[in-house]
């Protein structure tokens, strides 16, 4: 079985779940003989893929079949696109600007933090979805050269990708939805995407949902029937030195943890709001937000509004190493998001040890019995059960034993087992 994969997302290059979920999956789909080519725009200058090799595909079509050691029969190609993990038409207006200044400003040529945007910058043009069509049509190009049976497209800015593979090549379109625009802006929707989720889905032959949570809003908001939607869940990606690991840092205060993208979607503001009253009872907390995201600026000066600045520091992005190292030292994680189509963060967390608060609206809410949980608006149950773990060891011993237990049993082997019998159930239809 052959697959054409549709992705905007993969490590080394993440900034979310997305990437975390492409990877698992890819690396699960090919244990079990699923051959996979993999098309994703070129989100960072080659030099950081130290252990992943990618064949571009920017002008010239065609590919030399490179299998890496972490793959048995994965192929890639990426397409020079100015495209980035969860950006929106205004943000990559704001991307626009910002390579057209940098380059002004370095017209001798690029050096230091600004190579990027200035490698990229001739690829600054148009509006968002302008690039969203010009990478349709690459991949509609690649699609013409290669070998496949399904084609499998990841969230919205490669579904127009993945209709026009299954226009060219005649073969069945699968997509899978990890988030919707309700997830990312709630009520106040951009049309134009919705617009394009909608068109996917209808246009696809299988809809998969990460959870039925996500699947509820893809029946009720898109009017896709339901027959069409299957739920897989997401796993976690075995990792030894993450399990049970112990803080080597001396720290004299309490760690709360949160660790997402700083969006609306992720609640933030409702984590802070809660931080507040936990300070009100227990003085010695530190909480720490890892991550970056649209409402950095705001978070932070709501930090300082709120009056306890100097409680709450902000590291930006994390990863590798420093992931484990947040993991380590924290005494609960957060997860207060508004809208969470499922939420791997938290099973990373009791990966580490490390017990866990969720939002009764997020996917893995569904699934994962040992977590504390409330909803997102509820600051004063939030705030209460982040005392209730700070204070009785009891408790967090009891939710640190049992979560650990229960995460096994999330693997992208079983996520992976599920995608293919759909594979198997479509092929076996057309």
């Amino acid at each position: 079985m052959k697959t054409f994969m549709l992705g905007w997302e993969f490590p080394p290059f993440i900034s979310g779940g997305l990437g975390t979920a492409c990877y698992g999956l890819s690396k699960a789909l090919d244990q079990l003989g699923v051959k996979i080519t993999f098309v994703l725009p070129k989100a960072n200058p080659a030099h950081h893929a130290e252990h992943l090799k990618m064949i571009s595909a920017k002008d010239a079509v065609q590919s030399n079949g490179i299998k890496t050691s972490m793959f048995k029969d994965v192929k890639f190609y990426t397409i020079a696109s100015p495209l980035r993990p969860y950006t929106s038409p205004d943000t990559y207006e704001q991307q626009v600007t910002n390579a057209a200044l940098l380059k002004g400003k370095n017209a001798a040529g690029p050096s230091g933090q600004h190579s990027d945007f200035l490698n990229n910058a001739d690829n600054y043009s148009g509006d968002l979805y302008t690039q969203v069509n010009r990478y349709a049509e690459k991949v509609a190009q690649i699609a013409v050269t290669e070998d496949f049976d399904i084609i499998h497209a990841h969230d919205w800015m490669t579904y127009p990708a993945g209709i026009a593979a299954a226009g060219i090549s005649c073969k069945p379109l699968v997509v899978q939805v990890h988030a919707t625009e309700f997830d990312r802006s709630g009520e106040h929707i951009n049309q134009s995407i919705y617009d394009i989720e909608r068109q996917g889905m209808h246009f696809a032959s299988k809809v998969i949902a990460v959870s039925n949570f996500t699947k509820n809003i893809i029946v009720e908001r898109y009017g896709i029937q339901p027959e069409k939607v299957e739920v897989v869940y997401n796993g976690v990606e075995r990792d030894n030195n993450y399990c049970c690991t112990q803080s080597s840092l001396e720290k004299t205060d309490k760690i709360v943890l949160f660790l997402g993208r700083i969006t609306m979607q992720k609640g933030p503001e409702y984590f802070l709001a809660a931080a507040k009253k936990v300070l009100e009872v227990i003085k010695n907390v530190k909480f720490i937000m890892a991550g970056n995201g649209d409402m950095m600026n705001r978070t932070i000066e709501l930090a300082a509004r709120l009056g306890i600045g100097s409680k709450v520091l902000f590291t930006g992005f994390l990863r590798g190493e420093d992931v484990r190292k947040a993991y380590q030292m924290a005494d609960l994680y957060v997860m207060p998001s508004v809208s969470e189509p499922f939420g791997i963060a938290p099973l990373e967390a009791l990966q580490s040890n490390v017990p866990v608060l969720i939002s009764k609206q997020s996917g893995i809410a569904e699934v994962l019995a040992n977590a504390l949980k409330v909803d997102f608006w509820d600051i004063r149950e939030m705030a209460d059960k982040i005392v209730a773990v700070l204070r009785h060891p009891s408790l967090q011993q009891t939710l640190k034993k049992n979560g650990s237990s229960e995460v096994v049993k999330f693997r992208w082997e079983d996520s992976a087992a599920k995608i293919k019998k759909i594979y198997e159930q479509l092929l076996v239809s057309v």
